[in-house]
């Protein structure tokens, strides 16, 4: 299943990511695709303040990963925009983050075989002067869970 919504602002972008935040469960890896400039990270920003105290949420570009401690799980913040081969996500704690937290993955094609395959596919393309963000997942349960997203 495919859901699109259009944003045509920042301030769309980060009411969506809100709103997908109120969704997630432990397990969800959020796969964030799209070029630089898209609003990825604004999106994650959202994401995480939504469901944590943190006033700043840096990108993890230089340090490929930041945590951030919520009441029921860590949410993982991944950028791998400079991972040199997918094995070098397992230097990064991907199992305990996917198994046991959420997580945000910018460039996720940079894990290659390693994206888990339940992963929700979040895409971010240019639109006008906005932007188009497909949301994807195959599996039910999560189906059920984003159709209420408006």
């Amino acid at each position: 299943m495919e859901k699109i919504f259009i944003s045509e602002n920042e301030a769309q972008t980060i009411e969506l990511a809100q709103k997908l935040a109120k969704i997630t469960k432990i397990g969800d890896v959020w796969a964030l695709n799209g070029t630089l400039g898209m609003g990825k990270t604004v999106f994650a920003r959202a994401f995480i303040q939504a469901l944590s105290d943190a006033l700043e949420v840096p990108s993890p570009t230089f340090t490929l990963l930041q945590t951030y401690a919520t009441p029921e799980f860590n949410i993982y913040h991944y950028d791998l925009y400079r991972l040199e081969k997918p094995a070098d996500v397992f230097e990064l704690d991907v199992e305990e983050a996917f198994y046991s937290g959420v997580s945000l993955v910018e460039w996720p094609e940079k894990m290659g075989e390693f994206l888990p395959r339940d992963a929700w596919i979040v895409s971010f393309a240019a639109e006008g002067k906005g932007r188009k963000i497909t949301i994807a997942t195959f599996d039910e349960e999560k189906i059920g869970r984003l159709q209420n997203v408006r």
